[in-house]
């Protein structure tokens, strides 16, 4: 069974649009697959299907300025003027939403690239409310956020907050391609198979092409920098149970050492966080044929443990 749902963005202006996915079986949870920047809630079929699988109720949404939601409300790359916590907090209102059409189930959430970042973010704040947490593809300290942000905040106070300056995406990403062979497209730090990539590049729902603008760039470094250190491990439950993964050819996690980071400062704060690094795999280990049933499987073994 399949329910869109909808609902008004805490940024006050979009109509984001959202989907649960119910198996035809008892459930046994509920998962929140929370996708990256740029892209939507469906490339994650796969992993969807194999946790309906599993047993499991899945609830995603496509974040403002993004998928459909940005398709509905005519705002590619732009996500309201509401601040860096918007998409956090639009992610609450689907649990929500969701708890309120199946109460009484533990409650997991999947948080990939900027969806592990909000995921971080949502956990500092409603992570009680939770049973365990997957991150995938996260961030420790970002190469070039600092200067980048500061850059931002000059633009937005002369006025060019509503702009799409891609100078500043490309001081702050545009490294990314470093360890990278033929680079035609510009995305293939994602994944070295070049049909991940194509089809990454070329999906209409995919607003990676897409000029994002100066103002949800920098809410975009400060959802970073809200999720850094032992500052924000402490603010999360010690009792929740995290699993950390990611690829050691990821430039996202900096080749594995920011996924350690994370962990670190989890553990340096009392937590109990699983990690698990996929070696030679890049940012999305999830699309790789050759081990994404490996990673499904992982965290279905997660949720059911905890």
């Amino acid at each position: 069974m399949l329910h869109e749902v909808s609902f008004q963005s805490f940024n006050e202006r979009d109509k984001v649009m959202g989907w649960i996915y119910v198996p035809a079986a008892k459930p046994k949870g509920i998962v929140q697959v929370v996708h990256g920047f740029g892209e939507h809630s469906r490339r994650y079929l796969h992993m969807i299907v194999a946790f309906m699988d599993a047993g499991y109720i899945v609830a995603a949404d496509d974040h403002v300025g993004h998928g459909k939601t940005a398709l509905e409300n005519d705002t590619w790359g732009n996500w309201g003027n509401k601040g860096f916590h918007t998409m956090m907090e639009d992610e609450h209102k689907l649990y929500e939403l969701v708890t309120e059409k199946y109460p009484k189930l533990p409650y997991y959430m999947f948080g990939h690239s900027m969806g592990s970042f909000i995921v971080r973010d949502y956990i500092a704040k409603y992570g009680s409310e939770l049973a365990g947490v997957t991150i995938c593809g996260t961030t420790g300290t970002f190469r070039h956020a600092k200067e980048t942000k500061e850059l931002l905040e000059q633009a937005i106070s002369d006025g060019k907050g509503g702009d799409a300056d891609a100078e500043y995406a490309g001081r702050l990403m545009g490294w990314m391609c470093e360890r990278c062979d033929d680079v035609t497209i510009g995305n293939e730090w994602i994944c070295s198979d070049p049909y991940v990539q194509r089809d990454h590049a070329e999906d209409p729902f995919d607003a990676f092409t897409r000029p994002t603008n100066n103002r949800a760039v920098l809410y975009f470094i400060q959802m970073m920098e809200e999720i850094k250190g032992t500052e924000w491990a402490e603010k999360v439950p010690t009792d929740l149970p995290i699993y950390n993964i990611g690829g050691d050819q990821d430039p996202v996690g900096e080749y594995g050492k920011g996924i350690y980071e994370v962990s670190n400062w989890l553990c340096d704060t009392g937590h109990n966080v699983k990690t698990k690094v996929y070696s030679g795999y890049r940012h999305e280990i999830h699309n790789y044929s050759e081990i994404k049933v490996e990673v499904e499987q992982g965290i279905i073994a997660f949720m059911d443990e905890n």
